[in-house]
């Protein structure tokens, strides 16, 4: 589908658009030393960085089609193989909304804003501390977080935007996985809900970009994807182990924002004194590392 800006553009766009597109992928593959993903060195490596094949390789896509990205061929792309490049090519947030620029596509990536996401909002997630809480779309995007969610599983400051997604994250992030007590049936039950919540978006990119880097990533929820279950999203108690309180038990409640769009408070209320106590000092912990962050320690003298 053309957009209005491509319609406007000189005819010889196009091919710029193309040759700069070739250009930001080589340079973007020449500065990953192998060793950054997980390959060898080797010793007759004399190409800078990662060569061709590796990219191709870690993107999931033939070396042929790379090949004719970098040599500027007029060829389509589509949004999950642009997606599989960016994850591949290690892109920050603005290097990744150039990449999907340069291609003349829009990013559907997990959202990083919302439009319920208002300051009022904001100011209610930090009212509810030391309770945890946060702001998830329908995909399970965490579009917004208050301090003691940011430190519940896991140190969430520190995930990229794009991968800030609770199947995501329970899939592959492994402090994430340990600290949710009953993990298996986490995972079948968020499987069910987000096949449920999936039935109004069959065909939509950010969907189907989801879905297929969700089955790409792991084989427990392919098994759980081929079940077809569907349940709705319902009030539910929670065990986690966080690393630094140690055991809560929470009552899981969902707010709605706007029900049309999807979006919800994602509230964990403790459910017992002792939950409560240690969420204090989770939420005080959190309170620090923040400043920490902020304000780091500078060398004197």
């Amino acid at each position: 589908m053309t957009t209005l800006a491509q319609e406007r553009e000189p005819a010889a766009a196009p091919e710029i658009r193309r040759h700069e597109l070739a250009a930001f992928l080589r340079s973007r593959r020449e500065r990953i030393a192998p060793e950054q993903v997980g390959l060898p060195r080797g010793r007759r490596r004399r190409t800078p960085g990662l060569r061709r094949e590796e990219v191709a390789q870690l993107s999931a896509v033939g070396v042929t089609w790379y090949t004719w990205l970098e040599q500027a061929r007029d060829i389509q792309v589509s949004v999950q193989v642009l997606d599989s490049l960016a994850r591949a090519l290690m892109l920050d947030v603005s290097e990744r909304a150039h990449l999907f620029q340069l291609a003349g596509a829009v990013d559907p990536s997990p959202a990083q804003s919302c439009p319920s996401v208002t300051p009022a909002v904001r100011a209610l997630l930090e009212q509810l501390e030391p309770v945890p809480a946060s702001v998830q779309n329908d995909r399970y995007d965490i579009v917004a977080y208050n301090r003691t969610y940011g430190q519940l599983l896991c140190d969430l400051d520190t995930v990229p935007p794009e991968d800030r997604n609770c199947l995501i994250l329970s899939h592959t992030n492994d402090d994430w996985r340990s600290s949710i007590v009953h993990l298996e049936e986490a995972q079948r039950l968020m499987a069910a809900r987000f096949r449920a919540a999936m039935a109004a978006h069959l065909g939509e990119p950010a969907w189907k970009m989801l879905l297929n880097r969700l089955r790409e990533a792991s084989s427990d929820f392919c098994e759980n994807w081929d079940r077809h279950e569907v349940v709705a999203h319902r009030t539910k108690r929670k065990e986690f182990v966080n690393r630094y309180v140690g055991r809560l038990t929470v009552d899981h409640t969902d707010l709605w924002l706007n029900p049309e769009l999807g979006a919800r408070m994602v509230t964990y209320v403790p459910a017992d004194e002792e939950t409560r106590e240690r969420l204090e000092r989770l939420h005080e912990i959190a309170v620090r590392r923040q400043s920490d962050r902020l304000h780091p320690l500078s060398d004197v003298g």
